[in-house]
């Protein structure tokens, strides 16, 4: 009787470190797998004749290829107060490549530029419903912060 009791706990924790172990192993291979990520950089800001032009570097690395997508974009001033909220098309952006879009951004100083804030990704044609905001990562290569 014993020996049947000790058989019997025997395999039940066998099985269950066979379990542990292949759920260890897929967990590792989530955190290893790169995160589906749109990446969006603020790249330079430059005074022109129409007022500021603004560089934005942006990659898709996200599961889809976006055909369409533009961001609602924030821009405060000098007193850190909201000076315009816009909304700017990035056109295409294909899975796993980097594009520069500029924009023109006419009656903007950019020395008066002090943070830009994504609000919101108001056309995203591709990737699943949300995806877009929810994979949104943004970085400054300035010293004007950019936010998402």
């Amino acid at each position: 009787m014993m020996g049947r009791f000790a058989a019997f706990a025997a395999s039940v924790l066998f099985s269950v470190s066979g379990v542990a172990g292949a759920y260890a192993q897929d967990a590792a291979a989530a955190a290893s797998a790169p995160a589906a990520k749109l990446d969006v950089e603020l790249n330079a800001l430059a005074p022109s004749q129409k007022g500021c032009m603004m560089t934005f570097v942006a990659e898709n690395n996200l599961a889809a290829p976006i055909n369409k997508i533009s961001f609602e974009l924030a821009f405060f001033n000098d007193k850190n107060a909201v000076d315009r909220i816009t909304v700017l098309d990035f056109r295409d952006l294909p899975q796993g490549k980097k594009r520069v879009r500029q924009f023109d951004m006419p009656n903007v100083k950019c020395e008066t530029v002090t943070r830009i804030i994504i609000n919101d990704t108001p056309v995203c044609d591709g990737p699943a419903t949300g995806e877009c905001m929810k994979g949104l990562v943004t970085r400054s290569q300035i010293s004007v912060p950019f936010e998402g």
